[in-house]
């Protein structure tokens, strides 16, 4: 057996063992255990028929989240529309366009800097296809975070003027006119929906397709069942929308307040393998350099990196809570 047949063979039983060891620690973890107590003191106050009940309740809830899971995966934002989350006012080809630019020049600059097709190649492909991609999901991320955070004001904004008497056509203006971004965008096209006579219950709805986010599905819904058959006071629901977006808002904060010392923690543990690394290969490189010109130490570091990924799974797992 030669040496690289011996280190894929370790790198497959290291990617086994990691896997049952995943599978093993993390119904370990305290809230697992904690979340599977409760449900057997739940179970087990119950009745039989109340069991069956909650069993058939649960299967129908999965059930309804496996269809929308299936849903969003199916209809995953076109690349038009996200650029138009990110808030960028350029087209899909000129964004093509700088993909390619990109990476050409990143093409340029690793044949030049290192000589090697094959690295020149790899950068390029990071540069003109990843780069581009990651930017714009980090500003489409990072506009409908800012969404989310003006939200409540705007809504309160359209309560107050209902109660001294305005429109709700007024009150939509004047957030579009005064609000900060990217509210006041977003609020603006809602209203010159209207104004080519989209009702206010079809702009609410097309203001969630560009903003996916639970909050602005919860005002269309808000809107809808206020424009619809059923009516209903529409200061008193976005009053009542607008608190409880504040209050989801204070529990995520909260929520990420507590587990910072966790995240820093984790974030520690995570780098500092790679830290020590580097400074042993700046202070002793012949010694560092056996994890990666022997074949015991090609095994020594596949496994110790399989090991590594394993536990940044269980801490992102520990720290990461859903509101």
């Amino acid at each position: 057996m030669t040496s690289f047949d011996a280190l894929i063979v370790a790198g497959l039983l290291a990617v086994t063992a990691s896997c049952l060891a995943y599978a093993v620690v993390v119904p370990l973890l305290p809230s697992e255990a904690r979340a599977a107590k409760r449900q057997q003191a739940i179970a087990g106050r119950r009745s039989p028929m109340e069991r069956v009940q909650a069993v058939n309740r649960r299967e129908q809830v999965a059930k309804s989240l496996k269809e929308l899971e299936a849903k969003e995966r199916k209809a995953r934002p076109s690349l038009e529309l996200r650029i138009t989350q990110a808030g960028l006012s350029i087209t899909k080809s000129q964004f093509y366009v700088a993909s390619g630019v990109l990476a050409g020049v990143s093409l340029v600059m690793g044949l030049v800097m290192s000589g090697s097709p094959l690295t020149a190649i790899a950068l390029a492909f990071a540069a003109g296809l990843g780069l581009p991609q990651w930017l714009l999901g980090y500003l489409r991320k990072r506009r409908i975070a800012r969404f989310v955070l003006e939200l409540p004001n705007a809504m309160d904004v359209i309560v107050r003027g209902i109660k001294s008497g305005l429109p709700v056509g007024d009150c939509l203006r004047i957030i579009a006119r005064e609000a900060p971004e990217p509210v006041r965008t977003e609020f603006r096209a809602l209203v010159e929906s209207q104004a080519v006579g989209v009702s206010l219950s079809e702009a609410a709805t097309k203001l969630f397709e560009r903003m996916p986010v639970s909050e602005a599905n919860f005002f269309a819904i808000v809107i809808g069942i206020q424009a619809g058959e059923s009516g209903g006071n529409l200061s008193e629901a976005l009053g009542n929308l607008s608190r409880v977006l504040r209050d989801r808002r204070r529990m995520a904060d909260k929520v990420s307040a507590m587990s910072m010392e966790a995240r820093a923690s984790a974030a520690i543990i995570a780098s500092l393998p790679f830290v020590v690394a580097v400074l042993c290969y700046f202070s002793s490189p012949d010694y560092i350099s056996l994890l990666w010109t022997t074949q015991v130490g090609q095994i020594a570091i596949t496994l110790s990196g399989l090991w590594m990924v394993v536990g940044v799974l269980v801490m992102k797992r520990m720290i990461t809570f859903e509101i």
